[in-house]
């Protein structure tokens, strides 16, 4: 891990950072304004490559159910053409849909990869931009900011703004990058992170966005040591799920079992309205679960996360949160286009910043924990 004190009297200026056009909280988290619209595009698949994916949409859920945020579209990435099993989870979302009484639409995203930084796909079809076409469509009609969660692959929002850049620098409060590895000076031989893999052009697009980036480095670093602890710029945590899944109501519960259980049939309403399945639940809560994206989604909602998994506002005690977003200033000479150096200056670009590695995993699965209990 990086040595802090090279970076301190940079750090001991920064606050946490506020986007604009987020909500507005007061100092003991109540909100002053409507809560943020929020696109959630995400590699959401069945069966699963990763149950993280579920866990996140549980999140947002919860955050919308909540009141928190305003929950516009779930965007749900093509599927890799090497993994011909999988298919975008609808059922997932339709689960959630039905356990919250939200009525939020899914969409599955385009098909084609980027050929480049700045292509827009004009040879695309209708059906293969619906997903795009959707996140345009409501930059174009919110009468407040949007704020994007990304956390899988970066296509559809890299061509959206291709297509429409003007709607991002207008309308979007911030895109929540959940990609790369977030070591400062990357080697020329580096190893590209997963969500990188699926389709480098698009991710490094991204950085093009005439909006605030919130970059959410998934690692610092990949050098084989990034699964034993939380590190200064990624947001990898872990958590034991018998921590949290035994405290669900039982359709939650067999939501998880559901896709635990990696069923792709068509059950999903009579499984949800069902008996909880012990067995699987059982088997999963002795797993322990990597994780990435929570605090991103508690940040874009206007909350921060203390070290004992309080989440106030962001503006309540910036002091003690044990994450941050920094302003930077990106390079973009890296192997995956996000070299960068610290600026407080910077306007519009921000690192993920772990402040307190000790509690960073603890914090982020209570906040969790104490978010998801809340779906009923």
């Amino acid at each position: 891990m990086r040595n802090a004190c090279a970076y301190g009297r940079w750090f001991a200026t920064v606050a946490l950072i506020l986007a604009q056009g987020l909500p507005a909280l007061s100092a003991d988290g109540g909100r002053t304004q409507a809560p943020v619209p929020v696109i959630h595009i995400t590699d959401l698949h069945r069966p699963h490559n990763d149950p993280d994916d579920h866990w996140d949409l549980a999140c947002v859920y919860a955050l919308a159910h909540r009141g928190d945020i305003e929950l516009k579209a779930v965007v749900i990435d093509y599927p890799p053409e090497n993994q011909p099993e999988w298919n975008p989870d609808l059922a997932a979302v339709a689960q959630m849909n039905r356990i919250t009484g939200l009525a939020v639409p899914v969409v599955v995203g385009t098909p084609h990869p980027v050929k480049s930084r700045d292509d827009a796909q004009p040879y695309a079809s209708a059906a293969d931009h619906q997903g795009i076409d959707l996140i345009l469509d409501i930059l174009r009609t919110s009468d407040r900011p949007v704020a994007i969660n990304v956390i899988g692959g970066c296509r559809d929002i890299a061509v959206a703004g291709r297509k429409a850049p003007d709607l991002f620098a207008r309308n979007c409060a911030g895109v929540y990058l959940n990609a790369g590895t977030g070591e400062p000076k990357k080697a020329a031989n580096a190893r590209l992170e997963y969500n990188v893999t699926l389709d480098r052009f698009a991710y490094e697009a991204v950085f093009d966005l005439p909006c605030p980036v919130y970059w959410m480095p998934c690692f610092e670093t990949l050098d084989g040591s990034e699964w034993s602890r939380p590190a200064e710029f990624g947001t990898y945590y872990r958590f034991r799920q018998g921590e949290i899944l035994p405290h669900f109501s039982n359709r939650v519960q067999n939501y998880f079992a559901y896709m635990f259980a990696r069923r792709t049939d068509q059950n999903w309403l009579r499984v949800l309205e069902g008996k909880p399945d012990e067995a699987v639940l059982a088997d999963q809560a002795a797993k322990d679960r990597n994780m990435w994206c929570t605090a991103g989604f508690f940040h874009a909602a206007g909350y921060t996360i203390t070290p004992d998994g309080a989440t106030p506002g962001r503006n309540a005690d910036a002091g003690d949160a044990v994450f941050s977003f920094d302003p930077i200033r990106l390079a973009g000479t890296g192997p995956d286009c996000s070299d960068w150096t610290p600026d407080p200056n910077a306007a519009n670009r921000f690192v993920f910043h772990v402040r307190n590695p000790h509690r960073y995993g603890p914090a982020a699965t209570q906040a969790m924990k104490s978010l998801l209990v809340t779906l009923p």
